[in-house]
């Protein structure tokens, strides 16, 4: 049996933004699902923490294409066996069955109270009030017990397991205390990513574009920035246009609003890249930067 390697969280909290336009130039709901089942993958395997879905098209209304985007990836980072109790039967979850496995951390395996171990976190939710607490699902063959406390009812929860045996048992949990990788959130921009980048104040913010500079030209840079910063931003364009002319259409210049426009695929042999190969390419080359850092920290 290979032997699981721990996965430990990063140092500095990455978050990737995507326009809402990301699937409006496919016209299936299959496609549209497995495209988005791309970045939610990308997400987990390179341990983003924040999935920013910003507004791209001011003159149109962008509500439909967001929901989808933030439904299925909620969906994706969700554990499997929480989903049919969080997430009602829903249109846009009609292909869900498309989608890839994410399998992280907090996506476990096992199923039964015996395979768990004390002080191990799962995701759980909250399923009934008894007298001695509050019962919350957790994957296992039955619902165990918060004791004392009685957080509400019907909502995702992380708890650690407390006391195993004839009555086990398990305490809420803050996900700040996790070393590992713990899944991303999503969360929608309700304001387009000129002002989402002031409003926000990330410590870092890298723009991707055909147009940038190199990132071999600025990998030094970067690097050493990259070590300073508590809080990264990496922003993605559109299908139908780049960075430059997404912010263009708030008057500002991606040069004013990012800290590095990169061109993370030089020499692309395409006309274009799409916002999910962009994703990949960007974030396993940027990885570099948080494997460095973080060595010591395994050890």
């Amino acid at each position: 049996m290979t032997e699981r390697v721990e996965t430990l969280k990063r140092l500095s909290e990455l978050a990737v933004a995507i326009p809402a336009s990301f699937v409006s130039d496919v016209p299936h709901l299959r496609e549209k699902t497995f495209r988005i089942g791309l970045v939610g993958r990308a997400a987990a395997i390179f341990r983003v923490d924040e999935v920013v879905v910003y507004p791209d098209q001011p003159k149109i209304d962008q509500r439909r294409d967001t929901d989808l985007i933030v439904t299925i990836l909620s969906y994706m980072e969700t554990p499997q066996y929480l989903r049919k109790r969080l997430f009602a039967i829903k249109p846009e979850l009609q292909y869900a069955g498309v989608l890839p496995p994410l399998r992280t951390p907090h996506h476990p395996t096992a199923d039964k109270t015996e395979n768990l171990t004390v002080g191990e976190y799962r995701e759980g939710a909250t399923v009934a009030r008894v007298r001695e607490g509050t019962l919350v699902d957790i994957g296992v063959e039955q619902p165990l017990l918060i004791e004392g406390k009685k957080p509400p009812l019907n909502k995702r929860v992380t708890v650690k397991v407390a006391k195993l045996g004839r009555k086990p048992s398990v305490a809420l949990a803050k996900r700040e205390e996790i070393r590992q990788y713990w899944g991303y959130k999503v969360t929608v921009a309700d304001v387009p990513l000129g002002q989402l980048t002031e409003t926000r104040r990330f410590d870092l913010v890298i723009a991707t574009s055909r147009r940038g500079k190199p990132l071999s030209a600025v990998m030094n840079r970067l690097e050493e920035k990259w070590r300073a910063s508590r809080s990264v931003l990496v922003a993605f364009g559109a299908p139908t246009q780049g960075l430059y002319e997404i912010v263009a259409q708030e008057k500002l210049r991606l040069e004013d609003i990012a800290d590095f426009v990169v061109n993370t695929i030089p020499n692309q042999g395409t006309e274009t890249v799409r916002t999910e190969e962009a994703l990949y390419a960007t974030l396993s080359t940027l990885n570099l930067f948080e494997t460095h850092q973080s060595h010591g920290f395994h050890i």
